[in-house]
């Protein structure tokens, strides 16, 4: 799939972590193994690394490689996984934590000199990262999550957040997403009719994914979570482009976007007026799915003018 994503002209993609997938570093230098450009958006959770650990191990990947590494703040949305590793803090001090865990990485992949950092759940002692930090590589940050007290941690870190959007009218005022990225799946085709057939076939009715998802509420504390099942749950009936039922059905994590180039990419472009900087895509079935959305964002860019 880096691979894929490179060929299409993409940045990078999402490596996600929780308990139960392949540790998101080993995954990250696979695709650094496999591709020229690629950027790997790694996301980290203070809950099993240390800030030092993540500055180490982006330096390391700089020296052997020369290559950048883009980093994901998070701070977990599964409650099980959260107390299998003994975290006990609430939803506010969970982002507390997480603004001490950006800002020290930040300092340590800044420059090659020492870092002391006091904080209520860090604190460094002239701490210097080996191999020296490359500032030129040192990763973009973005902080995930929907709650104010994500924006919050955002705001003082000066980051991008990330998030999953609602559908397009539910948002008011001017440009309530600036500084955002959001994930997507996008299928898009010259048809409409075509678009939805591969849909359907993709993400058919579900009863016992539906099922799972209804139990799954009860476990999860992310806000972006909650927030879109409650969209879910009240109509997962397509508007316009607009598509929940994946998510409804537990087969997926986000929103789909589905309709012909000229429907998806004016959707698009509604999104990045509203102040949308960054578009995570769903995972991909094959490489052609990637140049249908390249496709759907060309004709965004164009009404965009």
């Amino acid at each position: 799939m880096a691979r894929w994503t490179e060929q299409a002209g993409f940045r990078g993609a999402l490596v996600y972590t929780d308990n139960t997938l392949v540790d998101a570093w080993a995954a990250a230098q696979l695709a650094l193994d496999h591709t020229e450009r690629f950027v790997p958006l790694v996301a980290v959770n203070p809950v099993d690394s240390h800030p030092f650990a993540v500055a180490k191990t982006i330096s390391t990947l700089a020296f052997l490689y020369g290559r950048r590494v883009d980093l994901n703040l998070v701070t977990g949305g599964f409650s099980k996984h959260l107390s299998e590793l003994g975290c006990e803090l609430g939803h506010r001090e969970r982002y507390d934590r997480l603004a001490e865990y950006g800002e020290i990485i930040r300092q340590l992949t800044a420059a090659p000199t020492a870092v002391t950092y006091t904080g209520k759940y860090y604190s460094l002692d002239a701490a210097v990262v080996s191999p020296p930090a490359d500032p030129a590589l040192a990763p973009d940050l973005y902080v995930s999550g929907a709650s104010d007290d994500c924006r919050e941690v955002a705001r003082l870190l000066g980051v991008d957040r990330l998030s999953y959007p609602h559908q397009i009218d539910s948002y008011q005022g001017d440009r309530p997403l600036a500084g955002c990225g959001v994930r997507f799946g996008v299928i898009a085709r010259d048809d409409a009719e075509e678009a939805w057939r591969i849909a359907h076939e993709r993400f058919p009715s579900s009863e016992s994914g539906e099922r799972l998802h209804e139990w799954a509420v009860g476990k999860v504390e992310s806000h972006w979570h909650l927030k879109l099942s409650r969209d879910a749950l009240r109509s997962h009936a397509p508007k316009g482009v607009y598509w929940l039922y994946p998510f409804r059905a537990y087969q997926t994590f986000c929103p789909y976007l589905v309709g012909t180039y000229a429907e998806v990419g004016a959707m698009l472009q509604r999104y990045m007026a509203l102040g949308v900087s960054t578009l995570i895509l769903d995972e991909v079935v094959e490489p052609e799915d990637l140049h249908h959305t390249t496709t759907a964002l060309d004709h965004a860019y164009a009404q965009a003018g």
